[in-house]
């Protein structure tokens, strides 16, 4: 796998990444505002795929964010996962396409882990998330891109906290 914006702190073992956000990093584009320097582990995809992992974080500044990412270019990306808005954690999805959108999903408490599932079929990214490892949620589908290959991996970020931990498990991407 390869780096998109190194953190300043990683590491990579037997399927559990993990990293520790810089601050002032994210992945966002609105009116007039472009940032592209969170960080991303990736592999470059082709064709269908699905990722999966567990995530456990220290949330506690505002847009603390973990999660995966699918990427074309810095004006076309997904990146879904926990963010820590208002004192909570929520289940997040962006979609960009040239501008980025964003939709939050509150969730029952503030657990010690959390599972994503991102899957692309076509033109179409689907995202799923689960509580507990088995039960998983839709949390948003949406057109993204049809080219044959794209970037897939993990994400963080801090856009205004000092940083924070984070670790993916169990992390398997696969061909569909």
């Amino acid at each position: 796998m390869d780096w998109y914006n190194e953190p300043p702190q990683w590491a990579a073992h037997n399927g559990t990444v993990t990293m520790h956000s810089a601050s002032k990093t994210d992945f966002w584009r609105l009116a007039g505002i472009a940032r592209d320097n969170g960080h991303f582990y990736f592999q470059r995809q082709v064709g269908d795929f699905q990722i999966d992992c567990k995530i456990s974080g220290s949330y506690n500044s505002q847009y603390d964010q973990a999660g995966l990412m699918v990427r074309v270019d810095e004006a076309h990306w997904i990146k879904c996962g926990i963010e820590f808005f208002n004192g909570a954690q929520q289940a997040s999805a962006v979609v960009t396409r040239e501008f980025s959108d964003w939709s939050i999903t509150p969730l029952p408490s503030n657990l010690d882990a959390f599972w994503f599932r991102l899957k692309r079929q076509g033109a179409v990214i689907e995202i799923e998330y689960a509580l507990d490892g088995t039960h998983y949620h839709l949390l948003r589908q949406a057109y993204f891109s049809p080219v044959e290959a794209m970037d897939v991996g993990l994400m963080c970020a801090s856009p205004e906290g000092p940083g924070f931990p984070v670790t993916f498990e169990g992390v398997t991407i696969q061909r569909l």
